[in-house]
């Protein structure tokens, strides 16, 4: 993986891992595109895809149609074209019948998640749904509106609420409730106000407790892998059209817009709590470490109406996000669920979620929940109930099966999580990676194990042979696994690559998970055209690199220091933040850096910056020598050391090879 060499002083600046670096010299982002469109028409169907689309929907009641009465319900309005940011009629291919090249679940999801616009819930809740992955909820208050899960942008916001003014009237926003940690729930919030209303602060921001520091620290310290990985799990880099992204079964695409950040000025910190929100009496139930590290489902009795925030969903949520992220509990998920069914179900008229479309009754309602609670319990017992037999992480997906009760549900098929990740996810969370097993204690890194595993079958020629007519009985899963030895092994095997890029693609059109389908699409993209010339994603605002606390900020420092190089120096300095009396020592020790908040130590170099220079320098606005003409910046000590200490740090290149060495 290359690196970029950060250099602190004399005109370049520290860059966070979330900040955007210049891109790579590959390929023209007009001549991939091109070439895209065409490697996408070009692809076939194997008639072992067919025949596993129809097998694997067996169990589903097609002619079910009470989603799509729900996910219809209440429309009011759309518009009928997006913006840059985010384009809903982008899917406006998904109709009919779903071709051979989509899996006809995820189609059906897709088809649901496809209807875009405003809706009303309920007298006095209303919902924009399809204008982000998630839904903006906004319920009318005694002075404005009560928005809930601002989307992921600014812009994508703006466009939501430009709707609702035009059905409903124009009206203030005089709170907002953010949901959880996740960006797709508060990220748009300053496309609600504009600057003079958000200086003047005259509106309620409510979160759950913790909010902010989770916020900006679940990503920042391997921001740039889960960023980049998340380019394949939401098809970011994928035409829209039935050969590639069709949607990620938890909503259709994320915006590509601006995200922001404002401060809550109230969280929720006792469960159950109880209190008026612009004179609507709202009861917060606290979901602490179930599907974001901190976040709250609420009631409001008066409406008999529940938000599910994103515990409940119409779909097998994530236990592990193949993004990357730390894994998620399952029993403590489905808990929390059977808590909202005893105190709330039977006295809940709508459940309305920040995702998909709401139920009414309380018999769907209990039934939708119900299924959500069994499930996620379903899969961490018995997955911990095999480990326990001695079966391991990669044996128990092939062993383990939902009941019919729960399979046959299209609210609980594995549109976004899959019952093969989660289940890894819970094993993993007991018994980490290893299997046990002593061969794998110590295996040989991907490219020397891939040689020796060609070596081993005969060499590059066997090995083709053997995979194409796997390809050809439709054994996808083990020559996915045998060439991607080979390119590993030989990178510039062109029909190797080509021929695995058609293995991805069927396994891609038999997924019934939209995140599925796009890592294989992509990965197959990426094996035939090499990674794209495009800038990296910006997926830090000015409002996030604010809110770094300076431990985080350091640690993040360290993450970037080469060990080897930092082994052979004995470097040391104090960093001072001027106007918030912040200070620390950081000093190298044996090829790690550490830091020791609020001191310093005499005799050392020092260096001297003000919060608001440090920002400006991570968002690039600024140079360190005009910081140090305006007064910003002051340093004291040998500045070579200073140099010296900011040259070990490096940032990593955002556009790293995935599918090939």
């Amino acid at each position: 993986m290359m690196m970029k060499k950060l250099v602190f002083g004399f005109g370049v600046s520290l860059l966070l891992s979330a900040c955007a670096v210049e891109a790579p010299k590959k390929l023209d982002a007009t001549q991939h595109s091109i070439m895209q469109q065409n490697e996408a028409l070009k692809a076939k169907v194997h008639p072992a895809t067919i025949a596993a689309n129809k097998n694997s929907v067996k169990a589903l009641d097609f002619s079910d149609r009470r989603d799509f009465d729900r996910a219809e319900r209440g429309f009011i309005a759309s518009f009928d074209d997006g913006i840059a940011a985010y384009d809903p009629t982008q899917y406006d291919f998904i109709t009919g019948k779903a071709p051979d090249t989509v899996n006809p679940s995820l189609w059906r999801q897709s088809k649901l998640l496809a209807k875009h616009g405003l809706f009303e819930v309920s007298k006095g809740i209303y919902q924009v749904r399809s204008f982000d992955l998630s839904n903006i909820t906004f319920i009318q208050g005694d002075t404005g509106w009560i928005v809930v899960d601002p989307l992921i942008s600014k812009e994508a916001a703006i466009r939501a609420k430009a709707l609702v003014d035009r059905e409903l009237g124009e009206k203030p926003v005089s709170a907002v409730l953010i949901t959880h940690s996740h960006i797709d729930h508060y990220g748009g919030i300053r496309g609600l106000f504009t600057e003079e209303q958000i200086e003047a602060a005259d509106f309620e921001i409510i979160t759950p407790e913790g909010f902010v520091l989770e916020t900006v620290s679940e990503n920042i310290l391997a921001g740039n892998a889960m960023s980049r990985r998340a380019s394949y799990m939401f098809g970011g880099l994928l035409p829209r059209n039935p050969q590639g992204q069709v949607g990620v079964g938890l909503g259709q695409a994320i915006s590509s817009g601006e995200p922001g950040l404002l401060y809550p000025t109230r969280e929720i910190t006792q469960d159950f709590e109880s209190f008026e929100v612009d004179g609507i009496p709202i009861e917060f139930m606290l979901t602490l470490g179930a599907e974001a590290p901190t976040e709250f489902m609420f009631y409001m009795p008066e409406q008999r109406a529940f938000c599910q925030a994103e515990i409940i969903n119409h779909t097998l949520h994530n236990l592990y996000t193949p993004r990357g992220a730390k894994v998620r509990d399952g029993k403590v998920w489905s808990v929390y669920i059977d808590q909202a069914i005893q105190k709330y179900a039977d006295k809940t008229d709508v459940s309305f979620g920040s995702h998909h479309w709401p139920v009414w009754g309380k018999e769907d309602v209990n039934e939708l929940w119900i299924g959500q609670r069994d499930l996620y319990r379903y899969i961490h017992d018995q997955t911990v109930r095999l480990a326990n037999e001695g079966y391991t992480m990669h044996e128990i997906p092939e062993r383990l099966e939902l009941p019919d009760s729960l399979a046959s549900s299209f609210a609980n098929r594995g549109y976004y999580g899959t019952l093969s990740h989660n289940s890894k996810a819970q094993y993993q969370l007991y018994f980490g990676y290893f299997d046990g097993n002593p061969a794998n204690l110590n295996p040989l890194p991907p490219t020397k194990e891939a040689k020796k595993f060609v070596d081993y079958v005969g060499g590059a020629k066997a090995l083709l042979e053997k995979a194409e007519a796997d390809y050809e009985a439709g054994e996808f899963r083990f020559a996915a696994t045998a060439l991607n030895h080979l390119i590993f092994a030989e990178p510039e095997n062109e029909t190797a690559r080509n021929l695995l890029a058609q293995v991805y693609r069927q396994l891609a059109y038999q997924s019934e998970s939209g995140s599925w389908r796009n890592f294989y699409l992509t990965g197959a993209q990426e094996l035939t055209q090499g990674v794209m010339d495009l800038p990296r994603p910006n997926t830090a605002s000015p409002d996030m690199i604010r809110s770094i606390p300076m431990n985080l900020y350091f640690d993040l420092l360290a993450v970037k220091i080469d060990g080897k190089k930092a082994a052979k120096k004995d470097l040391e300095l104090n960093f001072v933040i001027t106007d918030t009396d912040q200070k620390a020592h950081l000093f190298l020790s044996g090829g790690a850096l550490h830091h020791r908040m609020d001191t310093t130590k005499d005799d050392i170099p020092t260096l001297n910056i003000t919060r608001s220079g440090l920002d400006a320098l991570n968002l690039k606005q600024k140079s360190v020598a005009e910081l140090r003409k305006e007064g910003a910046v002051t340093m004291s000590g040998n500045p070579l050391k200073i140099k010296a200490f900011f040259d070990l740090i490096e940032d990593p290149e955002y556009w790293f090879e995935i599918v090939r060495p």
